[in-house]
């Protein structure tokens, strides 16, 4: 019968066992899952939001960039508008019309309520030339004079040499002057016919030959090498010359009005006023820029950090084409694109053109644009933003590692929480058994002696025994929890040196009765001449009792116990005295020594074989032994047996300078 109950209670403690592994094995996997699907989450969430990051930074500044641009462009087409040049313009107007209009534009106070005096920088005009070409003669080039209001012949400067010459060539049509700038050799480029009649209405009227982004400046052309910004001049009357009226049409040939730049004072002045306008944020700029003219002979025209714009271009954040590719470009293509409203590509802010159109005049098969350039002082910005994301992302997984760390030590506590319910409910359900026992022994002794069964002396002798026996094991019980209980509240105990032979005296007598009555040999092997120990006799005494108690108890066939006694020192620790409780009982398996000091632990095997106990005797030896200063160790081996080991601190390690026995006020100690 005790073998059928023994199987089912191993079968049903296994189907127990797997049911929790399935249930928390499902709850680990879905943990799992959870936080996989939390990860992936936020790793595309890192993703997107740098993704955007970038987009917006990349977004402000190209901004920036195109109002610097519209700046720019505004401070050198002033003199355009005030000039008042244009495809529809001067049909009465003579050379001295243009030269009062320089004049008064140069003299005249800077007016910021009037438009055209906004970017009003006299200072900015080195000089400017009417290139005649339209004339039979040979051409000529007049200068006009802003400080004494005249018109005066002049050589051709070297430096405008090669300008000059493309104008003339570019002279025998309006159609064609209009498109001077474009390199007319190249191919896919198809040079306009003289033939090709167009009336100044219908030229600005016309998408066919270019797109015009302005109106006040429509027509003006760009030299970056000199620099120097030049416009057709389509008809104009010769009433102050002498030359008598002539009726101009898109086939007539054309003069030329040449501004020439002041190119110190773009770079000593504009530029740097405008890097402070848009780059500057009160403590510093955030970016390096630059200015490069990339023409025949390429320069950096403005930089604001040494040594900047000389470099590879390629490295820099952004750069923007100033003046902007032609219209019939790829380039400008795309800029059309984007004011139409169509989405630009994401990198697009890396490479983009000016909102605002000078054509640049090409003297190579490749455009030669003056760009701006800008990077950010600690680095690239897709650099600046990687390292966001990667400080974002360990971040995130080290929050998610805090939440699986969380999530585990949940699981484990729970775990821990369950088993420590099944200990005490073992706990309870053997101190049950064990109350039941003894209580029952001494109810049917007694209803015995009461009933008048017991007649002879004999008997009652005998009954008196079970009693006394019964009572015993009911009272060491109570004993126990109470101890036990007492080592929950961390009872404080009363040290004091001890010698050996003193504690294992008081032990002997402690365990006699149960030695006798188990018929066991028990031996005692003590070094001699060992030193004192710290120590509470009636704890220390306690603790050794439990585990001459529990030797008996698991001994098997066995009856063999030894208690042995010594001193020693472990590597760098200081001596201390050992005592060990030997046996050769059933043992313990390796699996189960982790576990034999918690309170409340039994064995499954100890269980299944019916042997009384409560789970409380190691642990209660082994809190004694820490409180007192000391450790409890074993080693065992199924079927072998074990020795349990109580470590105790030696008096004179601990009081080096103290011949005499400290007293509890010395110590520290009290109950």
């Amino acid at each position: 019968m005790r073998l059928s109950s023994s199987s089912a209670t191993e079968g049903i403690r296994k189907v127990g066992s797997t049911s929790s592994s399935l249930f928390w094995g499902a709850i680990l996997s879905g943990m799992a899952a959870l936080l996989g699907i939390v990860a992936v989450l936020q790793y595309r969430s890192n993703i997107q939001l740098s993704t955007a990051a970038e987009i917006r930074a990349g977004s402000n500044l190209q901004s920036l960039m195109m109002n610097w641009g519209l700046d720019f462009y505004g401070e050198l087409s002033t003199v355009c508008i005030a000039l008042q040049v244009g495809p529809d313009s001067g049909e009465r107007d003579s050379w001295e019309d243009f030269t009062h209009r320089y004049a008064e534009w140069s003299h005249a106070g800077i007016n910021h309520d009037a438009a055209e005096s906004i970017y009003s920088n006299p200072d900015l005009i080195e000089n400017i030339y009417v290139w005649v070409t339209s004339q039979s003669e040979k051409p000529r080039l007049l200068h006009l004079g802003a400080d004494t209001d005249t018109i005066e012949n002049a050589n051709v400067p070297a430096n405008l040499r090669t300008l000059l010459a493309r104008l003339q060539a570019n002279s025998s049509s309006l159609p064609l002057a209009l498109r001077a700038w474009a390199l007319h050799d190249s191919p896919g480029k198809r040079r306009p016919a003289d033939g090709d009649h167009l009336s100044p209405l219908n030229l600005l009227q016309s998408n066919a030959l270019h797109l015009l982004r302005s109106n006040g400046e429509t027509g003006w052309q760009f030299d970056a090498n000199i620099p120097a910004i030049v416009h057709p001049i389509i008809h104009h009357a010769h009433r102050h010359s002498g030359f008598p009226e002539r009726l101009i049409s898109g086939q007539s040939r054309v003069d030329w009005i040449v501004v020439v730049l002041n190119a110190n004072t773009i770079q000593k002045r504009i530029l740097p006023e405008l890097a402070k306008r848009y780059f500057d944020q009160g403590e510093g700029r955030e970016y390096k820029l630059a200015v490069i003219a990339t023409g025949q002979m390429p320069q950096v025209f403005y930089s604001s950090d040494p040594g900047f714009g000389s470099q590879d271009i390629d490295a820099a954040d952004s750069t923007m084409n100033i003046f902007s590719p032609s219209p019939e470009s790829a380039e400008g293509q795309r800029w059309l694109s984007a004011k139409n409203g169509r989405p630009a590509p994401r990198a697009e802010w890396h490479r983009f053109s000016s909102p605002v159109w000078f054509p640049v005049i090409q003297y190579t098969s490749h455009q030669d644009p003056w760009i701006l350039i800008l990077q950010h002082r600690t680095g690239p910005i897709e650099a600046i933003v990687a390292k966001i994301w990667r400080r974002n992302l360990m971040i995130g997984g080290f929050v998610l590692l805090l939440l699986a760390a969380s999530m585990g030590l949940v699981v484990i506590a729970s775990q821990r929480a369950q088993r420590l319910a099944k200990l005490q409910l073992d706990f309870v359900t053997s101190v049950s058994h064990e109350l039941l026992t003894p209580v029952a022994a001494i109810f049917s002794t007694g209803q015995n002696i009461r009933d008048g069964l017991i007649e002879g002396k004999a008997d009652l002798l005998v009954h008196g025994s079970i009693i006394t026996a019964q009572a015993r094991q009911l009272k060491d019980l109570v004993d126990q929890i109470l101890l036990f209980a007492s080592t929950e509240s961390q009872k404080r105990y009363i040290l004091r040196p001890l010698q050996v032979s003193e504690i294992l005296q008081c032990v002997s007598k402690n365990v006699a009765v149960l030695v006798d009555e188990g018929g066991f040999d028990f031996e005692q092997h003590v070094e001699a001449d060992l030193p004192l120990v710290m120590g509470d006799l009636s704890a220390l005494s306690h603790c050794l009792t439990d585990l001459i108690a529990n030797a008996i108890k698991y001994s098997g066939r066995s009856r063999w116990i030894s208690i042995s006694a010594g001193v020693r020192r472990t590597g760098n620790q200081p001596k201390e005295v050992w005592i060990s409780v030997q046996d050769h009982g059933i043992g313990i398996s390796s699996s189960e020594l982790p576990h034999i000091f918690e309170p409340f632990y039994r064995s499954p095997k100890v269980m299944d074989a019916q042997i009384h106990g409560t789970g409380l005797g190691l642990a209660v030896a082994k809190r004694i032994a820490e409180a007192l200063g000391g450790r409890l160790s074993v080693t065992s081996e199924v079927d072998v047996g074990s020795i349990f080991t109580l470590h105790l601190r030696i008096a004179s390690e601990l009081y080096p300078e103290t011949p005499f026995v400290p007293s509890e006020a010395d110590l520290g100690i009290q109950e």
